[in-house]
């Protein structure tokens, strides 16, 4: 092997720790080169926990910012961030602290990697986040210069060569225009694929399985569980509930049922707070007259309640849009000392 320093960059891992195992076994990584994945090293397949951990704590070993890891650290999550969330438990506030201080790019005497995009012409330091690391609003700013239909490769006049990942290309990396895409879709059961440089040798890994397909299968009911619904707007709730609707797996049909129950419930609940807080006003002024009224109600903490309720404009439609998260419910439940056996969370 000669005792040259190689580099090593790898395409969008996601999730598929074993298959970037046998890659590095496949490569004969050496303590001395220096491994470069292009990021998305988490999300969809099995094995996020395990990549996170092995770059945190190999030396040489480096993770740009993918649009994945960006998701992550700013705390924008969608079904396959919230898989991640859940399977790491305690460890996810320390990966996510972990991912706001990855770079955007790496340079190496033979090329340039970045996550997804890059706007010729422009110096590297001055390149948009968005734009190498692939946001959406990356792309919106690149079909803004380009077109839509147009791809920032073919615009590429840089001498040095690009490496980039982000955008599956296919079985095989697409090279084109000295810029060289290597996301093979290994989370879709097609190839991890990493280049060598200087020799800019191609080396890859057939992934057997569709892990994204069985992963986003598995973790329908634990992800359901894991969400904090009670600071959620009734609305976002429902309309959450409605859009898993078309799952088929009958215990994620029933915790479907238990939140909307849950919700049910609630709205009841805001019902009972509405009589209550109708019955407490007619019981304050019976006992202290309308003179006595405002002294006495203002001891109270849900006072503000009290005073519209006498103005007559308490209206049950009007609490349901104050109290419009099951948080807001339950709080003011409890400070009227109404006993209830509802939970911040339907019960699993």
């Amino acid at each position: 092997m000669g005792n040259m320093k190689r580099t090593i960059v790898i395409g969008d891992v996601h999730g598929c720790f074993e298959e970037f195992q046998e890659l590095l076994a496949l490569v004969q990584l050496q303590p001395e080169d220096e491994l470069v994945s292009v990021g998305d090293i988490v999300d969809r397949g099995p094995g996020s926990q395990e990549l996170y951990e092995f770059f945190r704590d190999t030396p040489n070993a480096k993770v740009l910012m993918g649009n994945h890891e960006r998701k992550h650290a700013r705390g924008v999550l969608s079904y396959s961030q919230e898989i991640v969330k859940v399977q790491m438990g305690a460890a996810y506030e320390e990966f996510k602290a972990w991912c706001k201080h990855l770079p955007y790019y790496h340079e190496t005497p033979e090329a340039i990697i970045v996550h997804a995009f890059f706007e010729n012409g422009k110096a590297l330091p001055d390149q948009k986040e968005e734009v190498l690391s692939g946001t959406t609003s990356g792309t919106k700013y690149l079909s803004k210069i380009y077109g839509e239909e147009s791809h920032w490769q073919d615009h590429y006049e840089g001498k040095k060569p690009i490496i980039y990942g982000h955008h599956v290309v296919g079985d095989q990396p697409k090279i084109e225009n000295n810029t060289y895409g290597i996301d093979t879709g290994a989370c879709h059961a097609g190839y991890l694929t990493a280049i060598e440089l200087p020799a800019f040798r191609i080396h890859q890994v057939k992934v057997e399985i569709d892990h994204w397909a069985l992963e986003m299968k598995k973790w329908q009911l634990p992800v359901l569980k894991a969400k904090d619904w009670s600071g959620r707007k009734f609305v976002r709730i429902e309309e959450e509930v409605m859009k898993m609707r078309y799952q088929k797996d009958a215990a994620v049909q029933q915790h479907l049922d238990q939140i909307m129950d849950w919700v049910v419930a609630l709205k009841n609940l805001q019902i009972e707070i509405h009589k209550f807080i109708l019955q407490k006003t007619q019981t304050l002024l019976n006992e202290h007259g309308q003179d006595g009224f405002k002294s006495i109600a203002n001891q109270y903490s849900y006072k503000s309640y009290l005073f519209t309720a006498r103005a007559n404009q308490l209206k049950v439609e009007g609490l349901a849009k104050i109290l419009n998260t099951p948080e807001k419910t339950l709080q003011l439940a409890h400070q009227l000392e109404i006993a209830t056996a509802l939970t911040r969370s339907p019960q699993s």
